[in-house]
């Protein structure tokens, strides 16, 4: 038959065979490439579930802490509220000791009685200036009473609102220990199922490729450490830049001005004043003191587990482990990542130091912070990173781009 698309006597294959082959290659290839694309989409959620666990994490020590200052605010108003309520009977009495004192001096005191009784125009002048006197501290102890008892009134508001505002806080602290947990639970489950999905995918790119699960295991591997390298080595160079843009100078605008030697029409005229010098740019501030006692506090830590909301000595999440670490250079910080940038110097990324926090936000606004880490030199840091991971030493570029910096 001409023309038919089989193969000869000898196995030779025919047109149609390579066609097929090729088809089929094309297609294997294309479920490979499929199959990459799912485990970097799974990679992906890993990433976003771990960010949204951190958020939620440092959710509930900022609420923690906002729990804590509202307390202390409310016993601050308690004891302003008391010593207000103490002052006025203080003048309470006062004014009633001012009051019996007046009665008892009315007979001898009155306008009357001190020209009636007096034995001259003398006595009538110190009589009456006695009464004046007597009627001025009486209304000079009113005066003084009123005002306390309007300033225990407005203290007595003041420790109601802040009692009012700590059961507030401490009910939102506990409430975001509740989303804390949950969202911990959340990054737990969807990491292992994560984790069981990758095993299963990287199990299918070894049957699609022809190799062993460990050898699909071991390049699946290389690419994700190939592309985390990739995209360090991209932070590093866009926050170069931007440090760059932000360290160039604008250059001064050239100032007009007429030279009478070029300009024989123009009239003579004084030189212009010089122009003043630029400002001077301020120095970065020196690096902390106690740095190397944190430092070894932190690295003291390393390999014991990240668990949300701890603060040591044996479990640590974010803040909590530069809290302790900074406690052991003798400077105290709050259990909050937020409020640990707030009582901080901020600092350029490249006038870093070691000791100095690096901070992790979802914005340029310094209350979208949700990661800390202790800076250690070199572009490395140690860190508290997530649920299910060690304190470790890693590069700062080891995930997100750090977009806040900070010195204690």
């Amino acid at each position: 038959m001409t023309g038919a698309a089989v193969a000869d006597d000898h196995g030779t294959p025919t047109r149609q065979d390579v066609r097929d082959a090729r088809a089929a290659v094309s297609s294997t290839a294309e479920t490979v490439a499929g199959v990459r694309a799912r485990l970097v989409v799974a990679n992906q959620r890993l990433e976003r579930s771990a960010v949204a666990a951190a958020q939620a994490s440092e959710a509930f020590n900022g609420a923690r802490w906002k729990a804590v200052q509202a307390r202390r605010a409310a016993r601050e108003a308690e004891q302003r509220s008391r010593s207000a309520a103490a002052d006025v009977r203080r003048q309470r009495a006062s004014y009633g000791d001012a009051l019996v004192s007046s009665y008892e001096m009315s007979p001898t005191l009155t306008a009357l009685a001190g020209i009636v009784g007096s034995d001259g125009i003398d006595s009538v002048i110190e009589r009456t200036t006695a009464l004046q006197n007597a009627e001025s501290a009486m209304d000079a102890n009113y005066d003084r009473f009123r005002a306390s008892a309007t300033l225990a009134d407005v203290a007595t508001a003041q420790a109601r609102d802040a009692s009012a505002a700590a059961v507030a806080a401490a009910q939102e602290a506990k409430d975001a220990r509740a989303a804390a947990r949950a969202a911990a639970d959340r990054a737990a489950a969807e990491a292992a199922d994560i984790a069981a999905e990758k095993t299963a995918l990287v199990a299918r790119l070894a049957d699609l490729q022809h190799v062993s699960v460990r050898l699909a295991e071991r390049r699946q591997s290389a690419l994700e450490q190939q592309a985390a390298a990739a995209a360090a080595a991209a932070a590093r160079h866009e926050q170069a830049q931007q440090q760059a843009q932000q360290q160039a100078a604008p250059s001064p605008a050239a100032t007009p001005s007429t030279d009478p030697s070029t300009d024989p029409t123009a009239d003579p005229a004084p030189a212009p004043p010089a122009p003043a010098p630029p400002a001077p740019v301020p120095a970065p501030p020196a690096p902390a003191s106690g740095a190397a006692a944190a430092i070894a506090f932190a690295r003291a830590q390393i390999g014991e587990p990240y668990r949300w909301g701890a603060a040591g000595p044996d479990a640590w999440d974010c803040s909590g482990l530069t809290m302790g670490a900074w406690a052991a250079a003798g400077r105290s910080l709050p259990h909050y990542s937020v409020a640990q940038y707030e009582q901080s110097t901020p600092v350029a990324a490249s006038s870093l130091q070691p000791g100095d926090l690096v901070f992790w936000g979802t914005s340029g606004d310094p209350s979208s912070i949700y990661h800390v880490a202790l800076y250690v030199g070199g572009g490395r840091i140690i860190q508290a990173p997530r649920t299910g991971e060690d304190v470790e030493e890693t590069s700062m570029y080891y995930w997100i781009a750090p977009n806040f910096y900070a010195r204690p």
